[in-house]
Order: C-alpha cells, then sequence, then structure tokens
C-alpha cells in the first residue's frame, strides 16, 4: 500500500478532551463584574454551555497528519485542577468525544489530549467548551492492563490453580519470576487498535510484540485460555517477537562499556494502571533497588503511554539518581536490517535506529526502532543481543518513543507497512512528527476575559508586573548558581538569558519598586560573583560572547555599590573581549567553537556591555570599538534588496551553512533582526551625546531598520514570523521572542526619540497589543504566561540553516528570551503611553 495516501484519509476527528474547571473562567475581574450586573438569564441561555477556548490547528508537514495526538493541559487553558463537568470539542456543528486523563501519571487529571487528522495545508478550526449533552459513545482503541491470579497458591515459584483478575496495582510477590503463571500474559499490557506490546515484570524484564489483525482491543483475552495460547496464529493475531536474552523492543537498561545489563537485579516491583480509556491510556512501572553494577544501585520509575491510531509507545523513565549509560534496544535478529536516522541534525530533532526484516515469529516482515531526539542519543552500539542506543539523560530523566510494524497488521489508513523502503519512510515521517507538533494557536476564554481592555500605561505596567511575579513564582530565583534550568534541563550558568531576565526586573524596579524584584536581581548575580570577584561557572578561555551579556547587569550594579568584587568580576568580562578572536574585519567572532563567525545574536551579547564598560571605565571612552561591531553587521550581513538582516556570516565561507561565494546563511531569522534592534536602542544609552559622528551612525541604522521591520508586521495581529519575510508559508508561525523584541525596539526608540511618533506610535501600539492578543496565556491561578517561543537556533553542529532547519527547533512557552523583552517592552509601552496621556 502507499503510506499516508490522502485518497484513504478520512475526516474523523477523534478528540481526548480532559476534564476542567468552571470555577477559573470566573477570573476576570471587569468581565465577571458586568455578568453579575445582567438580568437573570433565561433557562436555555442558563443552558448554554461556556466558552473555554478555541483551537486552530495547521499541519507544518508536506504529507497528511493522520490520528496526530493533540494535549492541552488544564493549566494552559486556563482551568482549574480537578473540573469535572463534561468538556466537548466541536469542529464546525459536530460534536467530538473527549477523555480525561493523567499525562504525567501522578494521580490526578491534568488536561486533555485529542487526535485529529489534518492534512496537507490544511488548518482545522475548533472549539472547546462545557458540554451542554453528553457526547456519543466512541469505540475503545486503546487499552492498558495488568491481570494476576487469585484463589490459588503458590507451589515453590509457580502459582496453582486460581482465576485471572484485572487490578490496577500489583506489587510483585518475592516468590514471581518467569513462567510462574501468576501474572497474565507475564507483566502490564498496553495497546492501541494498531499493535500492542507487554512488558515482562520479572528479571528478563523484556518488551515483547502482539501483532494485531484487528483493530478492536484484544488484551482482555489473551493468556486467558493458556500460558503459551497467545504464541500461536489466532483470529486476533499473536505473539510475534522473540525476545530471548535481549530487551526486546525499546526496552531500557544500562551499558556497562560492553554490553547491556537487563533491569534485572530489583529488589522490587510495582505496576500500576494509570489510565485505560478509548483514547489514551498508559501504565508506570517501579524498580526499586535496581543494581546495574556492584557500585551502583537506583530506583527507576518508567511510564510507557499510547494514544489511539498509533503504534508508538512513549517512554518517560527517572532514575532517583543522575545514572548516565542508560540504554533502549531492540533485539538485533541474524538476517536484519539496521536502520539508523540522520545524526548530523539538531539536537532537539528526533531520530531513530531499528532493524527490518523477517524477523517475527510468523516468518513475516517486521520493523522495530526507538526514536529519541538526537542530544539524547549520545552513541550507537551493539551487543551480541541488542542493537543500541546510549542515551543522555536530563538530570535524572530520560525520554525516548519505541514502535513495531507488522506485515501482517490489521489493514488500516496507516498500513500495513510491508517493506523496508516503506518502514524507513514511515521512520522519516514519525522523526518529523515528533519533531514538529500540529502548530496549534489557542486562544482562551480566560486570556481574552483579561487582554480585550483598552490599552492604557497603567495596563502595560500591570502586563510586565504580571508576568515578573508569575516567574518570580515558576521559575527566577532558580537561574542562581547551583540552581537549575527548568527550561534547558540543566544546571543554572552565567549566561545571556540570566542576564537578560535580571536587567528585565531592574527595569521593572525602577517605574514600580518592589523589594521582591531588586531582591531577585542581587540574590541571583550575587550567587556567580565570589568575594575576589571570580565569576562561578565562567570560562574565559571559551570566548564565548553569550556570557559577556550577563555582565550588564553587573556593570549595573557595581555603578550603584562600588562593590569591589563586582569590579573584578566585569573587569574579567571586559578582558575576554580585550582577547576575544576576530574576523579580519574586527568583529567579534561569535564563539571559539565558531570560528571566524558573526552572528546577529552576538551584537546584542557583547556590545552594550562594552559600550557601557567604555563609558564607566574609561575617561575617554572607546566609542569607535564599539561602532566596529555595528558596521561590519550592517556592511555585510544586510540584503540590500529588502534591507533584512542574515542571521550570520562565515567569513572563511567554509561552514555547511553558509553561502560558498557570500558566506553568507540563508535566512532572515526574526529574533536574530530582534537581538540587533535590541543592541541599537540599548547601545545609544552609553554613547556621550558628543559623539555626534557614531551616535548619527546608530540613528541612522534605527531609522533605516524600522520601516523594514514595520513592512513585515503581520496586518491581522501586529505580530511578526519567525522567518520573518516568509508569512503564511507553510510550518511557518507567528512567533513571541521576535516579536517582543520588536515591540521594544519600538516603545524604546519612541521614547527616546530616535524615532518620530507620527510615523510609529500605532506601529508600536499594534504589536504590543498583538503580543496580548497572540501571546498572553492566563492561568487559573493568576499567572500568565507567554507562548510561542522558539527556544533555540543557532548554525553548525548539525543545524544547516535550512528553512526546515529553523522550522524543527521547539515551540515552548516562558522561555527567558521572551518573558524578560515582554516585560521590558510593558515598561516601555508604560513610559511611552504614559508621555501620551
Amino acid at each position: 500500500m502507499k503510506l499516508f495516501d490522502k485518497s484513504i484519509r478520512n475526516h474523523r476527528l477523534t478528540v481526548i478532551a480532559f476534564a476542567m474547571t468552571a470555577a477559573t473562567l470566573a477570573a476576570c475581574g471587569e468581565k465577571a463584574a458586568e455578568t453579575s450586573a445582567e438580568p437573570a438569564a433565561t433557562a436555555a441561555q442558563a443552558e448554554k454551555p461556556s466558552a473555554i477556548a478555541t483551537l486552530e490547528l495547521s499541519n507544518p508537514s508536506a504529507f497528511p497528519r493522520l490520528d496526530e495526538a493533540v494535549y492541552l493541559s488544564y493549566y494552559e487553558l486556563g482551568l482549574k485542577a480537578g473540573f469535572a463537568a463534561p468538556i466537548a470539542v466541536w469542529s464546525q456543528a459536530e460534536q467530538i468525544p473527549v477523555q480525561a486523563i493523567d499525562k504525567d501519571a501522578d494521580g490526578s487529571k491534568d488536561g486533555i489530549i485529542f487526535t485529529v487528522d489534518v492534512a496537507v495545508d490544511e488548518t482545522l478550526k475548533l472549539r472547546i467548551a462545557e458540554a451542554d449533552v453528553a457526547a456519543e459513545a466512541i469505540a475503545k482503541r486503546t487499552q492498558a492492563e495488568i491481570s494476576h491470579k487469585v484463589g490459588g497458591e503458590w507451589v515453590e515459584r509457580e502459582y496453582k490453580g486460581g482465576s485471572f483478575q484485572n487490578v490496577s496495582t500489583l506489587s510483585v510477590p518475592e516468590a514471581h519470576t518467569d513462567h510462574s503463571y501468576f501474572i497474565r500474559y507475564e507483566g502490564p499490557g498496553i495497546e492501541s487498535d494498531l499493535v500492542g506490546y507487554r512488558v515482562y515484570l520479572d528479571w528478563r524484564n523484556g518488551f515483547d510484540i502482539f501483532g494485531k489483525q484487528t483493530s478492536q482491543p484484544v488484551l482482555q483475552n489473551v493468556g486467558q485460555d493458556g500460558f503459551d495460547s497467545y504464541h500461536e496464529p489466532a483470529d486476533w493475531g499473536m505473539d510475534i517477537l522473540k525476545v530471548g536474552s535481549s530487551v526486546g523492543v525499546g526496552g531500557y537498561g544500562y551499558w556497562d562499556g560492553e554490553k547491556v545489563i537487563r533491569v534485572s537485579d530489583v529488589q522490587d516491583w510495582q505496576a500500576d494502571i494509570t489510565e485505560n480509556g478509548d483514547l489514551y491510556s498508559s501504565f508506570k512501572i517501579q524498580y526499586k533497588g535496581w543494581k546495574p553494577t556492584e557500585d551502583i544501585q537506583t530506583d527507576l520509575t518508567a511510564v510507557l503511554s499510547m494514544h489511539a491510531g498509533s503504534r508508538l509507545v512513549e517512554v518517560n523513565a527517572k532514575t532517583s539518581e543522575e545514572l548516565d549509560n542508560l540504554i533502549a534496544g531492540v533485539v538485533n535478529h541474524k538476517g536484519t536490517d539496521l536502520i539508523v536516522g540522520d545524526m548530523d541534525i539538531t539536537g532537539h530533532a528526533y531520530t531513530y535506529i531499528g532493524t527490518y526484516g523477517p524477523q517475527s515469529l510468523d516468518g513475516a516482515n517486521l520493523g522495530m526502532a526507538v526514536l529519541a531526539k538526537r542530544k539524547v542519543i549520545d552513541e550507537v552500539t551493539k551487543d551480541e543481543h541488542n542493537q543500541v542506543a546510549i542515551l543522555k539523560p536530563a538530570g535524572n530523566e530520560v525520554q525516548y518513543y519505541f514502535v513495531a510494524a507488522w506485515a501482517n497488521e490489521v489493514e488500516s489508513e496507516q498500513g500495513p507497512i510491508t517493506t523496508k523502503a516503506e518502514f524507513e519512510t514511515y521512520l522519516k515521517q514519525e522523526a518529523e512528527k515528533l519533531t514538529m507538533p500540529l502548530r496549534q494557536r489557542l486562544t482562551t476564554a480566560a486570556s481574552e476575559a483579561q487582554t480585550d481592555q483598552p490599552l492604557t500605561a497603567e495596563v502595560a505596567l500591570e502586563w510586565s508586573k504580571k508576568l515578573a511575579d508569575s516567574e518570580l513564582e515558576r521559575k527566577t530565583l532558580d537561574y542562581r548558581f547551583g540552581g537549575y534550568d527548568h527550561i534547558r534541563k540543566r544546571p543554572s550558568y552565567f549566561e545571556y538569558t540570566t542576564g537578560m531576565v535580571l536587567q528585565a526586573y531592574d527595569e521593572l524596579n525602577q517605574v514600580a519598586p518592589e523589594a521582591r524584584y531588586a531582591d531577585a536581581v542581587q540574590t541571583v548575580m550575587g550567587s556567580f560573583v565570589n568575594e575576589d570577584g571570580s565569576i562561578n561557572g565562567y570560562v574565559q578561555e571559551k570566548y564565548n560572547i553569550d556570557s559577556i551579556r550577563a555582565g550588564t547587569m553587573l556593570l549595573r550594579l557595581y555603578e550603584r555599590n562600588q562593590d569591589p568584587s563586582y569590579k573584578k568580576a566585569v573587569d574579567t568580562l571586559f578582558e575576554q573581549l580585550e582577547h576575544h578572536p576576530r574576523t579580519s574585519q574586527g568583529a567579534f567572532w561569535h564563539k571559539k567553537r565558531y570560528p571566524y563567525q558573526v552572528w546577529l545574536d552576538g551584537v546584542y551579547m557583547g556590545i552594550p556591555f562594552l559600550a557601557h564598560y567604555e563609558q564607566l571605565m574609561h575617561d575617554e571612552p572607546n566609542v569607535e570599538e564599539v561602532l566596529a561591531e555595528f558596521k561590519v553587521v550592517n556592511e555585510i550581513l544586510k540584503d540590500p534588496e529588502t534591507g533584512l538582516f542574515y542571521h550570520a556570516w562565515d567569513e572563511k565561507r567554509e561552514q555547511v551553512w553558509a553561502d560558498k561565494e557570500s558566506g553568507l546563511s540563508q535566512y532572515h531569522w526574526a529574533r536574530g533582526m530582534g537581538w540587533l534592534a535590541m543592541a541599537l536602542v540599548d547601545v545609544l544609552d552609553f554613547i556621550p551625546q558628543e559623539n555626534t559622528e557614531e551616535r548619527q551612525y546608530l540613528l541612522d541604522m534605527i531609522a533605516e531598520i524600522a520601516p523594514v521591520i514595520e513592512k513585515y508586521q503581520d496586518p491581522e495581529t501586529g505580530t511578526w514570523w519567525q522567518i520573518i519575510d516568509k508569512p503564511g508559508k507553510r510550518a511557518n508561525y507567528l512567533e513571541s521572542t521576535a516579536s517582543t523584541m520588536f515591540t521594544y525596539f519600538y516603545a524604546k526608540a519612541l521614547n527616546q526619540g530616535y524615532l518620530p511618533k507620527d510615523q510609529y506610535l500605532d506601529t508600536a501600539k499594534k504589536a504590543y497589543q498583538g503580543l496580548l492578543d497572540e501571546f498572553v496565556q492566563v492561568h487559573a491561578d493568576g499567572t500568565i504566561s507567554i507562548t510561542d517561543m522558539c527556544q533555540v537556533a543557532g548554525l553548525g553542529y548539525g543545524r544547516d540553516g535550512s528553512y526546515e532547519y529553523y522550522m524543527s527547533e521547539p515551540i515552548y512557552d516562558d522561555d527567558p528570551k521572551g518573558t524578560a523583552p515582554f516585560i521590558t517592552s510593558s515598561v516601555e509601552m508604560y513610559k511611552l503611553l504614559k508621555s501620551e496621556s
């Protein structure tokens, strides 16, 4: 069959939605007050379902996305946990059934998940609301279960007599081992309408496959009539994998340098069914006291989940201690072909290892694979029994997926897959789907109720404070030395994002003084600077221009308190710039590991600090040195036809992303332009007024770039696209970090008199209102988030600078690259609107 043939695509929308609390929608004072003043509603009006959100879903791929799962948490929907009223999703007039799930397996429902079919270049428009009538029942398409015998007795290591009973939790008895005839099919099982899997809950810890020849649930009947019955063909299918001494399909273990150590030496096993729903199911296994080696002991908890219409099982594993050399693998059968996905890609993109060939117990072709982010796969290797991906956990957590595709699988829109070529196409598409989920545009009633108000100075200031306070509650203090960066899932560093966040709090504190803002700045920045002026975690020899950005806040603090340790710290950073490698034109390399490269990012990272240091520390500041970087960027990185700037330039023309003639990267990345725009308005704070020629050069750049950025402002929303000059192109999206940066640029330039208000005041207002309408998300607990942030984009080391690359980087909420400029743009809008009132 043809994989994903559009002709077989149906327009079924199956939606799993989480239950949510109505109390949250009462969130917004003015709306609530208006409602209370209205006459009592009629009975018909009272029954009208309360709106929760609208959602647009767009397909970023060049192939149809069938049975694509979409998860929406209570948190992002603006609803409190525990909402008990039924929820419905509508596609036009069609009501779609929903299912509440516990995605993180902590025992509480936490959001909604739904599957949709989305054609190439299609955008679905959905409405989410409280249900006025219950949705029609739907077929059960997933299942998770564990079943053991009761009513019998243990005779040594075998359980005699009794009958099977399904349970929600099972602590494995001490007498249990393999082939004890106690647990039906030897462990917990999970299935979708395409395939099923089981995990041996004993010393083998193998992961096995149930090939299905029906879309109906089958696990409830498997093994009821005899321990080995499922190894023989039946109407429903059969067990199709010989696991042997391997981890099976997607099993986890430990790499000792030569071979896989299975999760065998364990003090105790416990399995819990955490979801058993029509559209989503999951189970959790806890391994207490696992000893992969004599010197290591840890607890391991793994949550395995599936959704309807998918072959993939998601695995989220967590150890009680940090443990390198965790593995995921597939059995290494003779006569099969090894398949390895692209490893020369960005670390956030998914890739895979797998095998294909006649390795099913019935002799048919069977493909198996493990999929994980490239940065998670540390090495691909093998031993006698397994093809192995050695994994690199983030702290003590690791996530990956595994999959099996049997040639005799039940016919469906997605299969069966019968050849190696089809399996490879399937894996590439699944990796793309994991890397680039459906583009979402979510608008909640809770958010609209607060953002839909006249824009005033006080409103802008209040939004700045709301986000600052929300981030304080969530994570700002975790940026201190010894803390943990929850976005990047690694220890906190002395880096540019830390400096951006603290500068934002400092800017806010200057117009709305609060001890908590000043304390946050001092607590976090002070944690990095030792009494002798050394900076924790800073390594000058890396010549990383990004590290300089954090020094801007150090300069501010030193200017105020004259602390000698801060003086030594900023001197150390200035010393880096004195010795920092440069291009032949005098521009700073972006980093030592990025030789001869100038990125737009680097202008913002290094030059405002340099300008401030020169102004503060030197009687005759070297303004020409400050100006040099802008001149190189303006003369080399600017596209003369559009006035837009390219992301980067390679002087040597050697990088894979660089044009062999010009050395320029291919695309105009919006945030790159945002870095440059912010640098322009910030650096002028430190150029003395008497340096008229140098100031005029920068003012001319501002005057030139302002209409260019305005030209590419989205006319409908007032925001900007990820690739700024490709609006509406497949996979492109409205991106918030660039939009906050451009808003800051316009507002500050207007406040400082760098741009005329009669030309750009409306542009700034439209941009700021766009931030509120498109990206502000109001939560039930009173906090807010900023959504739709490109987490990171760089060049080199698997990042080829293609359009597809910029689309592949993950989209996050509340990354400091967007939260910091939102706070500062709100402060500048407060000043601007106050001056207009």
